[in-house]
């Protein structure tokens, strides 16, 4: 665990993430997903907004729905760092980062 509130913990993804310092900002309540209850979806992403905050250009994302590419039933946020030139493709994108 890499850090913990009274209603959100934040950890690292069990094989590791896409980039170097991935994180995972989840509610210790159970929320499908971020529709199911907006109050902790609030709260859950005020604490992912704390984590951004620190951690400089990053992608914040959460999916809604297996069409969404959402594959775990509970309400996660994806911390996700980033850098110029690091490659990562977001899943609607077809140009690198740089090349924008």
């Amino acid at each position: 665990m890499l850090r913990e509130w009274p209603e959100t913990i934040a950890i690292r993804p069990r094989h590791g993430g896409v980039t170097d310092g991935h994180v995972l900002v989840i509610p210790k309540v159970h929320v499908a997903d971020v529709a199911e209850d907006p109050s902790v979806s609030a709260t859950t992403m005020l604490r992912a907004a704390e984590l951004a905050a620190e951690a400089g250009d990053c992608n914040v994302i959460t999916s809604r729905g297996p069409s969404a590419t959402q594959t775990v039933r509970h309400l996660h946020l994806h911390l996700v760092p980033r850098a110029d030139g690091d490659g990562l493709l977001l899943p609607w994108t077809t140009a690198r980062p740089a090349e924008r």
